[in-house]
């Protein structure tokens, strides 16, 4: 296969500054039509990796598919169809903008086709050497046009993928293939109800009858789960993996050839894991050790486990002390503690019955808490659960331990006004706070720390779990879209840096690559994001340096096409993708 190669940049040893985001010279767009898959780019590393640990991994190609047919040669599902299309049509209310397609889905949230991966020969300045790996990140991107009501939350997962090497990059784009995405693949359209918008009042329930009668007729088997794998990504015990707080982890292989992404299968950790999993674990750099959560409808509402280095999960802690379902999307370590946040959310079945909402909803008569666990607690029997009224936590930064006070300190953004959080996101403001929670008196004082709208936080992950003084949030204008990046210095309590991407362009989470050449501080490193030009209708990654006073952007790569808005991301690096990263191989199969 003839392919064309990159123009080689040379690897910077200097930082060099570039003007902003928009000011930048752009050339003309590469059609998406006839592109040509990248070669493979310049490696400094070998091939060799170690050998995967015992791993129960399901092929997505080998899951038990229903049998799809012709709606024609099938009497169940056409009348499933049917019923579909009927409730959509007659008992679906109108749509409010954050439920109707046709607005949700409009601009740069728009769902695009796979790309294979595909040379980026614009680069304008030089792509610093640390930045050798790839750059993935999650989002949604619905595979067939919703035929009712749509939220963001709900489109199948898609990866973006950069590959660099020696200044050189491509870019790769491709669905998760959960269990949901093939079938529905394979029938030609939507089968399963969207969680954030299909099931809501009378409609939602005439939808969840639709998808009983699927599964009991064959149609659907609700055992493979129906996750969307389209939140973040994880790298821990060797594996990458894509996902989604409603299912398994999806396991994912990166090409460290070409950046290509490949869905090893849904992974259950040799059915030590069920139902599902937090989107958001948390790996502390020092022991390698992750750590998550899982949380549902009935006892135990919630329950904490961990993976060692090597990704053997750990025996689960029921956490038996919570009386009732909560919403938990995120939580946070430090080196002895887990943090678990009960906000202003919560499971209230009746208010889809009654009220034609969803059964998430907000609570404002709850007073919201703060549990601590021990970090490698067995039980829950030391559990202790703080109040902290009106500080609704969505996403953390970073937690750690003050020995000498004896207390633990959260960096956190406070979600204001929560009600708005599902149904109108323009609407809130999240303002970051530390909150210091004595352990020995029981008091919880909090600090506000910026009221800039500041969500989609990072550290650099060397100093996750430890106390930290620097963190990079996105800068919403308004929520979702992010019109820069913004540098908090923890200790002084203030804005210290601001990269705006100019008009008419935004992006989503900033992610920090530390510079490990030169890694004496903290903030030694490069702040990256993927932005789109919504008045050119471009998309480029952002190389801005974290040091500068401005986040001066050292490098701009123009991508080949658009990238959607998304959620969250992580950078491998190049030793990590040849090295760590386990083999395209399947340990065992059903």
């Amino acid at each position: 296969m003839s392919l064309c190669f990159l123009t080689r940049h040379p690897i910077i040893t200097t930082r060099t500054t570039l003007p902003p985001y928009c000011a930048l010279p752009l050339n003309s767009i590469i059609s998406s039509s006839g592109e040509k898959p990248a070669q493979s780019l310049p490696s400094r590393r070998s091939t060799s990796s170690s050998h995967a640990p015992p791993m129960l991994i399901i092929p997505t190609s080998k899951t038990k598919q229903p049998q799809r047919r012709a709606a024609s040669s099938s009497i169940p599902v056409m009348v499933c169809d049917a019923l579909d299309q009927a409730i959509n049509k007659y008992m679906e209310p109108p749509l409010s903008p954050s439920m109707d397609p046709n607005h949700v889905l409009a601009g740069n949230f728009s769902p695009l086709d796979e790309l294979p991966p595909t040379d980026c020969p614009d680069i304008d300045g030089e792509v610093p050497a640390c930045l050798d790996g790839a750059y993935i990140r999650n989002g949604p991107n619905p595979q067939h046009y919703p035929r009712g009501p749509h939220h963001l939350f709900d489109g199948d997962g898609m990866l973006h993928c950069l590959r660099i090497s020696r200044g050189r990059a491509s870019l790769c784009s491709r669905y998760v293939r959960t269990y949901k995405y093939n079938l529905e693949h394979e029938a030609g359209s939507p089968l399963v109800p969207n969680f954030f918008s299909g099931i809501r009042g009378v409609a939602g329930i005439a939808r969840a009858a639709v998808s009983i009668t699927r599964a009991l007729t064959g149609q659907v088997d609700p055992r493979n789960g129906f996750g969307l794998a389209n939140t973040s990504l994880a790298f821990f015990g060797g594996r990458l993996f894509a996902l989604g707080e409603s299912d398994l982890p999806y396991a994912i292989h990166l090409s460290p050839d070409n950046g290509d992404i490949t869905t090893v299968g849904r992974c259950d950790f040799d059915k030590t894991l069920s139902f599902g999993m937090t989107a958001h674990p948390k790996t502390d750099p020092d022991t390698g050790e992750t750590f998550a959560f899982r949380y549902t409808f009935v006892r135990p509402f919630l329950t904490y486990f961990m993976f060692d280095a090597d990704g053997t999960k750990l025996p689960d802690v029921p956490i038996t002390s919570l009386t009732r379902p909560l919403f938990l999307h995120d939580f946070a370590i430090t080196k002895k503690y887990a943090l678990f946040f009960d906000i202003q959310m919560g499971v209230r079945p009746m208010n889809m019955i009654l009220k034609g909402g969803h059964p998430i909803g907000s609570d404002p008569a709850k007073v919201t808490r703060i549990g601590v666990l021990p970090r490698y607690a067995t039980d829950d029997s030391q559990m202790r659960w703080f109040e902290v009224p009106g500080f609704n936590i969505v996403h953390s930064i970073n937690a750690w331990d003050d020995d000498e006070e004896g207390a633990i300190i959260l960096i956190a953004p406070n979600v204001w006004p929560i009600e708005h959080m599902l149904a109108s996101m323009d609407l809130i403001h999240c303002s970051v706070e530390k909150v210091r929670i004595d352990l020995k008196s029981g008091t919880v004082s909090r600090t506000q720390l910026s009221d800039q709208n500041l969500d989609m936080g990072v550290v650099n992950p060397a100093f996750l779990t430890k106390k930290n003084r620097y963190a990079y949030m996105g800068l919403g204008e308004p929520m979702p879209k992010m019109s820069g990046v913004v540098k908090l210095d923890l200790e002084l309590g203030k804005t210290v840096a601001t990269r705006l991407y100019g008009p008419g362009c935004y992006g989503g989470e900033p992610q920090f690559v530390p510079d490990v050449n030169n890694n004496e501080d903290e903030d030694e490193g490069y702040v990256v994001s993927y932005v789109h030009d919504e008045v050119k209708g471009e998309s480029r990654f952002l190389v801005m340096d974290s040091k500068s006073s401005n986040l001066d952007v050292v490098a701009s790569v123009k991508l080949p096409r658009r990238v959607p808005y998304g959620f969250h991301g992580l950078f491998i690096s190049e030793d990590d993708l040849y090295k760590r990263q386990h083999p395209l191989s399947i340990s065992s199969s059903n």
